[in-house]
């Protein structure tokens, strides 16, 4: 029996609008009008050429579809509002990649990006859980529940997440981690969708539906 809707859940973008643009295009082909629902992993900002066209466009998106996006927040947009907040040195964040941020909103300061943008990446969730897998941005540290993990190793844990192939009670989706070979990763408990799309890889969404756990493809950009 046909799937009757998809989730599909995309990785790292970092300011590649174009790459973006075209990925949304093949999702919205691949549901062929059935029910979509799309979840982003963060790290929308930074490095790329167009944060300020990337934040736009998912924004504009999440107001279309109202409830079936979900947009997690990453490091990068937490560097940003700690450096707006004073928590962060804005010399960090710059040499992150927050330079090329303020260039694409043609600004020199964090604190002079547009109020609805920085109130919008203030907001962002950072979890997301549909029953059968956990949405995070960098992936879970394996010592917690689920239900009591902190905010600091949802967008920024690599180890030992990564390396922890326990049954974590959910398939554990994310990003953070680019993978050199660029094509996404799937182990038992985990897959990561960081296709490092900014270093000259593919932007890469997973795609469930309503019946399997694990993925029943991936779609790239390229």
């Amino acid at each position: 029996m046909p799937a009757k809707s998809f989730t599909y859940v995309i990785g790292d973008i970092h300011g590649s609008l174009g790459l973006l643009r075209t990925l949304i295009k093949r999702c919205r082909r691949h549901a062929r009008g059935r029910g979509t629902t799309l979840v982003f992993l963060g790290d929308y900002i930074d490095r790329g050429p167009d944060s300020a066209g990337v934040v736009g466009f998912i924004m504009d998106l999440q107001s279309e579809l109202r409830g079936r996006l979900i947009a997690l927040k990453g490091n990068h947009e937490a560097m940003l509002i700690g450096v707006v907040d004073g928590e962060v040195e804005a010399e960090s964040w710059l040499s992150q990649g927050g330079t090329q941020t303020l260039q694409s909103y043609g600004v020199t300061s964090a604190d002079a990006l547009p109020r609805t943008h920085l109130q919008w990446l203030r907001s962002l969730p950072t979890s997301h859980d549909d029953g059968r897998r956990f949405f995070a941005h960098a992936g879970i540290d394996p010592d917690r529940p689920l239900s009591a993990q902190r905010e600091r190793d949802l967008i920024w844990i690599r180890e030992p997440f990564l390396s922890d192939p326990r049954d974590h009670g959910r398939l554990i989706v994310h990003g953070h981690t680019p993978l050199k070979a660029g094509a996404p990763d799937l182990r038992g408990n985990r897959v990561n969708v960081d296709t490092g799309a900014v270093f000259g890889g593919a932007l890469t969404a997973a795609v469930f539906d309503d019946a399997e756990t694990n993925p029943v493809a991936f779609l790239q950009s390229d």
